[in-house]
């Protein structure tokens, strides 16, 4: 009597996962990586990746294989997989200065350690584009919209702690400092 051949089912919630239909152009970050808009940046690719289950390959959570590991090969697919969205994500001046890296993680690392720092420069100048931002001729919903994109990035530079409690923080210090975010918008 003949065998039923068996199909191998590849484990799609891997994160060596990858679908025949992702390629270097499948995450489309809009807009690319400048420098200044590097928060907003790196939260949208945080999102693309997470969405598409390559977040490990950034954030230090997956040790690379060794080299005689069975999954090395599949490892590398996926790092040279993610470090092409991350290049095809950035401007030609900012790829320029990554395209020698060997590991998604260490491209990511580089980006974050040039371009995340809570400058206080930025803070200021974001404080003083809100204090001068005015409606003019502009649509009521354009200003709004304005406006809002000025006080998330400003509260992205200081974000509010998070809290461990078990339950949604009551305590006074916590409160206070909602109450600050709020009279500050």
């Amino acid at each position: 009597m003949p065998r039923a051949a068996t199909i191998h089912q590849p484990d799609t919630d891997s994160v060596l996962y990858i679908h025949p239909s992702e390629g270097p152009n499948s995450i489309n970050i809009i807009p690319k990586l400048t420098g200044p808009n590097y928060l907003a940046w790196s939260r949208s690719m945080k999102r693309a990746l997470g969405a598409k289950n390559k977040l490990p390959f950034i954030d230090g959570s997956m040790e690379i294989p060794d080299s005689d590991d069975l999954n090395r090969n599949q490892w590398e697919r996926g790092n040279y997989l993610v470090y092409s969205w991350i290049l095809n994500s950035v401007s030609d001046p900012i790829a320029s200065t990554i395209a020698f890296h060997d590991n998604a993680i260490d491209v990511w690392h580089d980006l974050a350690e040039r371009f995340s720092k809570a400058d206080r420069i930025r803070i200021a100048s974001l404080r003083s584009s809100i204090n001068n931002l005015k409606q003019g001729t502009k649509y009521v919903l354009d200003y709004f919209t304005e406006m809002k994109s000025l006080w998330e990035e400003l509260n992205s530079h200081r974000s509010i702690p998070n809290c461990t409690c078990v339950h949604t923080c009551r305590c006074p210090a916590m409160q206070l400092v909602r109450l600050y975010r709020l009279e500050d918008q």
